[in-house]
């Protein structure tokens, strides 16, 4: 996009925060495609920012995982590969197993956890995808930070931005939607209920299908 073209509008918190997840849907809704570059010169006139809030903005998403950059070069969006979505979803299921058996003990699920649901099931009745990645997103990540452990926390943030990327990707886009959100509210029952092995068993059968329709994107 050059720098006469339309400013894509932001709004949230800080301006940092607004460009972060507007750079952040649209590398997760394939505007900004695996591999492309992601340079300062492109989010200042994208965005009409001064080069600090870019910077800032770019490194904060290649700590996440959504942006990837070598030595003196641009960064680029991360393109996985078939090696990197098995070793992603060994590391997402240890962290996210571990969070939930512990919030499962205590049964106090967070308001932020019960928004994501609502905003999941409101996604399958509409069939909205863009919704549903985002809400996804949120219901894990909620579920995570609600373990009480901050080194699980902070481990899932480190890969938050791959996940991102699996979920908003081909394979994952497959699964009906409908069905996505029946899992995420069996997950959230058996929480609620302090069902800790159910809990445990749903949400490692609802990772292990997510793994097998990402990767078989890769087959």
């Amino acid at each position: 996009m050059n720098a006469t073209s339309s400013r894509i509008p932001v709004s949230t918190t800080t301006l940092t925060d607004a460009v972060y997840e507007s750079l952040r849907q649209r590398i997760a809704n394939g505007e900004i495609a695996p591999g492309e570059r992601v340079t300062e010169a492109r989010v200042v006139g994208d965005y009409s920012v001064a080069r600090p809030t870019a910077k800032a903005c770019i490194e904060r998403l290649v700590s996440t995982g959504l942006l990837q950059r070598a030595t003196h070069k641009s960064a680029t969006v991360t393109a996985l590969t078939a090696a990197d979505v098995d070793d992603l979803f060994l590391a997402r299921t240890t962290i996210e197993d571990a969070a939930a058996r512990r919030l499962a003990t205590s049964g106090d699920v967070p308001r932020a956890m019960l928004e994501a649901q609502h905003a999941i099931d409101l996604a399958g009745k509409l069939d909205d995808r863009t919704a549903l990645v985002r809400a996804d997103m949120d219901f894990h990540s909620s579920m995570v930070r609600a373990s009480g452990s901050e080194r699980l926390a902070r481990m899932h943030e480190l890969i938050t931005g791959e996940i991102l990327l699996t979920i908003a990707s081909a394979g994952h886009q497959s699964a009906p939607i409908r069905e996505v959100a029946a899992e995420h509210a069996r997950i959230l029952d058996a929480l609620r209920e302090r069902r800790v092995d159910d809990a445990s068993t749903l949400l490692i059968a609802h990772l292990d299908a997510a793994h097998a329709r990402v990767r078989h994107a890769f087959s």
